[in-house]
């Protein structure tokens, strides 16, 4: 195998994983409402049993049976009976990770509970804002992404922070600003427009915020997968691993929107 085939063996069946996503997911998001949560009910479920894999729980029906239907069912839950029940609910799965786990206990834990906390967010910015704010979102995440992805690959460089995901790169990073940035400029006026939101900075700085936001949710995972020993937090997801490392990216820019626009709007 040559030195350019290594280097880029991964990117078909990542290229088609990727369209099969966007499929289901883009039908799920066009329609909303239960559709779009009981799509996010499933990305929790995998992503609460991926964190106890991290753990080092063992295999079996506790971890591979209950523990992901308890993550859908109370995502589920949590959007029905909102705050501060809903966060009881999904504190309660988050605690069943701490059982099972032999390792790194109280962290999986609590990331546990913000991947659930991350979805329940997607599913209000879509059912409160509309469809035009949750694409620019998401927008934002997979552009960084694949800008980071080619720059860091084709410029390479410095690492961004060795220790913790020794692939990525500066130019990666900055590169994935510089997507964010120009998608939040280019989606500024229908994004504003169909969201009736009036913040005094512009959506493209704040695109630059949430991408960042989202290559951090990319370190945390990669730290957890470095302390596990780990390459992959599964393999459902052929050329991406599992499903949170794709969608690390999205908790982390998911946490932060709402903050991002709580503060956008005391600084009006």
């Amino acid at each position: 195998m040559s030195a350019g085939a290594g280097k880029w063996g991964d990117l078909r069946p990542r290229i088609l994983s990727a369209v099969v996503m966007v499929v289901v997911a883009g039908v799920d998001i066009w329609l909303g409402g239960y559709w779009f949560l009981a799509l996010l009910a499933l990305v929790a479920a995998a992503m609460v049993w991926e964190v106890a894999r991290l753990g080092g729980a063992a295999s079996g029906p506790l971890r591979d049976v209950l523990l992901p239907v308890s993550g859908a069912l109370a995502t589920l839950a949590a959007a029905w009976l909102g705050s501060p029940l809903g966060f009881v609910v999904i504190a309660c799965v988050a605690a069943g990770v701490w059982v099972l786990s032999e390792q790194l206990r109280h962290r999986l834990a609590l990331y546990a509970f913000f991947c659930m906390v991350a979805a329940l967010a997607l599913y209000a910015i879509r059912d409160v804002f509309g469809l035009a704010v949750l694409l620019w979102l998401i927008g934002v995440v997979i552009v960084s992404d694949v800008m980071g992805y080619f720059a860091g690959r084709v410029l390479g460089g410095p690492k961004f922070w060795p220790k913790v995901s020794p692939k990525k790169t500066w130019s990666g990073t900055v590169a994935g600003w510089i997507g964010a940035a120009l998608l939040g400029w280019y989606m500024s006026d229908m994004t504003l427009a169909a969201s009736k939101l009036d913040w005094p900075i512009p959506l493209a700085v704040i695109s630059v915020v949430l991408a960042f936001a989202a290559q951090m949710g990319d370190i945390v995972e990669s730290a957890f997968k470095r302390k596990a020993g780990i390459k992959d937090s599964s393999n459902l997801i052929p050329g991406h691993g599992g499903v949170l490392d794709r969608f690390d990216g999205m908790i982390g820019a998911a946490l932060v929107f709402f903050p991002v626009l709580f503060l956008a709007g005391l600084a009006a």
